[in-house]
């Protein structure tokens, strides 16, 4: 069902995405910047992951096809790859990661922080990637399901952009606590829809 599809593919983004646990290293990498800014660093983040993740929507599956992969194949891979940023997260080796990566921009001083490192590969990273090219490929075919997960794309980096303008009263209201709790719990919870993933993948494998 519609429903279903826009409830599965949303939860999914929002939890690979993770927009409040993209909340460190965004106030790390904007921090000597004025607020007005730091609003336009962040929309501009946001349309470089929308344009990415839509594009991925869009030509992930021809692509898997003009590289001869299956999508069973496609799918047993893409899950491994999500379980593997789940385990991340749940043991909380992701956010250190994103961390690390936020120092490295400024510290090189990237001419583009929109690009990189916000869009690039914190928000539109392999692993979102990946999760939007599967969740296309659920319904090939089928253009009001894609209309669907071109929409839901739309309303993740949304709340993504109301993320980033709100980030300094979110990470003083949630503290470390509480982003260390929701991050093993998203963790959590990526890890059962990537092992879903790879399920759907040997399934269609052997019924080929």
């Amino acid at each position: 069902m519609p429903f279903e599809f826009i409830i599965s593919a949303l939860v999914t983004l929002l939890v690979v995405v993770d927009p409040l646990g993209l909340v460190p290293a965004f106030l790390g990498i904007t921090s000597d910047l004025p607020a007005k800014t730091r609003r336009n660093v962040a929309l501009r983040a946001c349309l470089i992951a929308a344009a990415i993740l839509a594009g991925s929507a869009l030509i992930g599956d021809w692509l898997l096809r003009t590289l001869s992969i299956s999508l069973p194949a496609f799918r047993i891979a893409g899950g491994l790859l999500l379980f593997s940023i789940a385990s991340e997260m749940v043991f909380g080796v992701r956010t250190e990661r994103q961390s690390r990566q936020a120092e490295e921009a400024v510290e090189e001083h990237v001419r583009n922080i929109a690009a990189f490192p916000l869009a690039i590969p914190l928000m539109a990273g392999p692993g979102a990637i990946t999760a939007t090219v599967l969740l296309a490929g659920r319904d090939a075919g089928d253009p009001a399901r894609l209309g669907l997960l071109l929409g839901v794309i739309a309303m993740v980096l949304m709340v993504c952009f109301i993320v980033f303008v709100l980030a300094t009263p979110i990470a003083r209201m949630l503290g470390n606590t509480a982003n260390i709790v929701l991050s093993r719990l998203f963790g959590v919870l990526l890890a059962a829809l990537a092992v879903q993933f790879v399920i759907d993948g040997v399934r269609a494998a052997m019924s080929a």
